[in-house]
């Protein structure tokens, strides 16, 4: 893509949005990616300073009580 087909595309954009639009888009975007970000860092920043979190593996498969016992409503 040439310089060109750039400014053509960008004057088609402003024609079809407007500019105060393209402003506000942008300004969104900016927002959303900054808070992404923050959210990204506090997820882990938090869990890194729990020492109370712990990883939690499933329980052994012989202690649940219906281990013997079949589904006996099933259709044949």
């Amino acid at each position: 893509m040439s310089i060109t087909h750039l400014l053509i595309l960008l004057v088609v954009v402003v024609l079809i949005f407007g500019t105060k639009k393209l402003r506000n888009i942008g300004a969104d975007l900016g927002g959303a990616v900054r808070d992404f970000k923050k959210g990204l860092d506090g997820d882990e920043a938090s869990k890194a300073n729990d020492p109370n979190e712990r990883l939690r593996a499933d329980p052994p498969a012989g202690t649940t009580q219906n281990q013997g016992q079949h589904d006996t409503t099933e259709s044949k």
